[in-house]
């Protein structure tokens, strides 16, 4: 039968990528079906990028189990596959007695979740180790094992090791309904139609659309925006550490991090919202900016370079969804924070469930698990003049805020999930995220799509299908 699979996977967030690479482990058949014409264009690139520690969530519950798990997973896969990762540590820091009660409540809990190195501080602990810290601090609890990530090449590096052993990954490919024929399932899609006796539903937002496809509704989706700042990297050593507000209903509260890539990112607010509605907003921007100034009142926020809003899949489950909801159906839904953290470990329970309906999963002799690629700009001298001798291109910087060469571009066009779009680039090798926003490096970044794959300058994509960069040419046809 054409088009069928051992296993589909819908989606390619970090969800659905952490899944397939853990498939791609087994000698199993593995389709990825993505709707975007890339991966990790929902929540995955519009987050924190925080690794949390596990201490947030309850004792007992799958977040609890996979939060501890995946950071431990993330540490390894990280090296492995040559992703931006720093073990940063956190504080949560508190204003008041009560607050103060709070975080021995909360070390507690990760105590027993298996959390590792926590520790409750005195408010001048905590400022000893950050001294932008808020004078009115009263109290910290350290979790050493939190850490940053860059969570859209996490995403990709997944999804290329599952594609590099042997998984298919069909871009553009949106799920329009599902039935249940003869043991398989028949999934249609706008491209066609796939077969495979099992599927793993990791839609993120679009979780619910996709379950209501295969059984009925056992859960609300109750989606929520997140607003954030971008700082210039002027501000990126504002702290060092993750610095959280005592959780709230509301999930974790207003973060102040430094990022992997030297930025500082402050956010996020939560907001009910309409579906993925990723707009700012002046309120929800001024609540972010004043509740942050509690924790450390010197940031510059006049240093902002980008303000961004994700929206999370929260439904109106208190943990994670991730259940057979039909024959050979699992749902992965409700993954809201902290579901970047327990991705690998969400992989591997998604596989344990498979296995229990009935797949058998035999492990590959030859499963690959490395990859590299060159930064340019964190080589010594000595390398950058070596690679440039070997290869000119590396020569030649197009970002120049981010010191990126066309070289890293062009290497990026050749790898197993090229990029189609200038933000596409932007997440493989960085340009565009400094000062200037890709105003410098976008024309020349278009230029080397046409000069590579061919393309009418026209059909040059800023992100998703339909953000055209250019309308016409010129006279001289530019």
């Amino acid at each position: 039968m054409e088009n069928k699979y051992d296993v589909l996977v819908i989606g390619c967030g970090v969800i659905g990528a952490a899944a397939a690479y853990e498939l791609s482990k087994y000698d199993l058949r593995v389709g990825i079906l993505e709707k975007g014409n890339d991966v990790s264009l929902g929540t995955t690139k519009a987050n924190s990028a925080i690794i949390h520690a596990g201490f947030d969530p309850e004792s007992g519950t799958l977040m609890a189990k996979l939060n501890v798990r995946g950071s431990e997973l993330a540490a390894e896969i990280c090296e492995k596959l040559d992703v931006p990762y720093r073990r940063n540590g956190a504080m949560v820091v508190a204003f008041s007695e009560d607050e103060v009660q709070t975080l021995k409540g909360l070390y507690t809990r990760g105590t027993v979740n298996g959390v590792k190195g926590l520790r409750v501080l005195t408010g001048e602990e905590a400022r000893e180790r950050e001294p932008g810290l808020s004078p009115e601090v009263k109290g910290a609890l350290y979790a050493p094992t939190s850490a940053i990530i860059s969570p859209w090449e996490y995403c990709l590096a997944l999804a290329e090791t599952a594609v590099i052993n042997g998984s298919d990954l069909m871009l553009n490919t949106e799920v329009t309904a599902m039935s249940r024929e003869d043991d398989l399932w028949k999934v249609t899609t706008n491209k066609g139609e796939y077969f495979a006796p099992y599927v793993v539903n990791a839609a993120g937002v679009d979780a619910i659309s996709v379950h209501e496809m295969a059984a009925p509704s056992n859960y609300v989706s109750k989606p929520r925006r997140g607003e954030y700042f971008l700082l210039d990297k002027s501000e990126g050593t504002r702290t060092d550490h993750t610095i959280f507000q005592c959780p709230n209903a509301d999930g974790k509260g207003v973060l102040v991090t430094p990022t992997v890539h030297g930025n500082l990112l402050v956010g996020p607010n939560s907001e009910n919202v309409d579906w993925d509605n990723t707009a700012n907003t002046t309120a929800g921007l001024n609540f972010v900016r004043e509740t942050a100034k509690r924790s450390i009142p010197g940031i510059l926020f006049n240093k902002s370079i980008r303000n961004f809003a994700g929206v999370r899949a929260t439904t109106d489950h208190k943990d994670f969804i991730i259940e057979e909801a039909a024959p050979g159906f699992i749902d992965c839904a409700g993954i809201c924070s902290p579901g970047l953290s327990a991705a690998p470990a969400i992989g591997e329970y998604a596989v344990e469930l498979l296995e229990k309906s009935g797949m058998k999963a035999e492990p590959k002799e030859n499963f690959i698990c490395e990859r590299k690629r060159i930064r340019f700009n964190e080589l010594t001298d000595e390398e950058k003049a070596e690679i440039v001798k070997e290869d000119p291109s590396y020569g030649r910087v197009i970002c120049r805020c981010e010191t990126v060469t066309e070289g890293e571009i062009l290497e990026c066009f050749r790898r197993p999930i090229p990029p189609v779009s200038i933000d596409g680039v932007k997440r493989r090798v960085g340009t565009g995220m400094g000062r200037c926003q890709g105003g410098f490096c976008g024309p020349r970044i278009s230029e080397l799509f046409v000069q590579e794959y061919g393309y009418d300058v026209t059909e040059v994509l800023q992100d998703r299908a339909g953000s055209e960069m250019f309308v016409g040419k010129t006279k001289e046809g530019r």
